[in-house]
């Protein structure tokens, strides 16, 4: 717990919550960005669709606790089941404003890593995959990540990038042929990165109450620099502490470390 009322966790999803606009068409991730949805609908965008990659649409949260996308409650009262064709379609398209990940590794300019520690020739550990994750950090208009900040998660350069951030800095992104998109924000249990300057490299935007600065950076494996005017992250609001107490009724989530 915090000692302000929240947990570290609620904050993370409460913080995620509000980096999705009203009318925005999101990409809805596993886990975490499934509860951040379901607030930020909640709350301050009641007209946000959520796309699942397992082919459905929502308007509303679903009525029950979901713990998969592809729990019944989601399926049920859905705007539009369908497939996997259909909704990444969409994306390609580019009809999709953010997209809404997590990650194993992540690096200083946004490359997120769930395939492999330790690269592909010298695995360490194999972890899950893409899955539509790749199709996501390439296509969407703007791409949030939501992850742990662990030494071993935030690295200098990621094992394998699963997902493309800013891949090299600059304009690498542009001359591999993803024009636009990248990450806007990644919400950790102690802060908010965001790009910043001409490289793309993640900065320091703000810090969650309770953590200290030299917290963050002793916990960040690469030489973390500091938005000028970097501030501490809003508290959670009374409005936002009900609705995510709404959609996760027994904690699962947001007591979860």
């Amino acid at each position: 717990m915090s000692g302000e009322g929240y947990s570290t966790q609620e904050l993370m999803i409460i913080a995620a919550a509000r980096e999705i606009h009203d009318g925005e068409v999101v990409f809805v991730g596993m886990r975490l960005p499934i509860m951040a949805f379901g607030v930020a609908r909640l709350t301050h965008a009641p007209n946000a669709v959520g796309l699942f990659e397992c082919g459905l649409a929502r308007y509303e949260p679903a009525a029950d606790m979901l713990y998969t996308m592809t729990d019944p409650p989601n399926q049920k009262g859905a705007a539009w089941a369908t497939s996997l064709f259909q909704v990444m379609g969409l994306l390609q398209g580019g009809h999709v404003d953010a997209g809404f990940i997590g990650g194993a590794e992540i690096d200083r300019f946004g490359n997120i890593n769930t395939s492999y520690i330790g690269g592909h020739t010298r695995m360490k550990v194999k972890l899950p995959g893409s899955g539509g994750a790749a199709d996501i950090a390439g296509m969407a208009k703007r791409l949030l990540v939501i992850m742990n900040h662990d030494p071993h998660r935030f690295v200098q350069r990621v094992s394998y990038v699963t997902s493309p951030g800013y891949l090299d800095g600059g304009d690498s992104r542009h001359q591999a042929g993803l024009d636009g998109g990248g990450p806007t924000a990644v919400i950790t249990d102690l802060a908010i990165l965001r790009p910043h300057g001409r490289d793309h490299e993640l900065h320091l935007a703000s810090i969650h109450g309770g953590h200290t600065v030299n917290e963050v950076l002793a916990r960040t494996g690469w030489d973390l620099k500091i938005i000028p005017g970097a501030a501490q992250t809003p508290l959670p609001t009374a409005a936002e502490l009900a609705a995510l107490h709404r959609i996760d009724r027994d904690g699962f989530w947001r007591n979860k470390i």
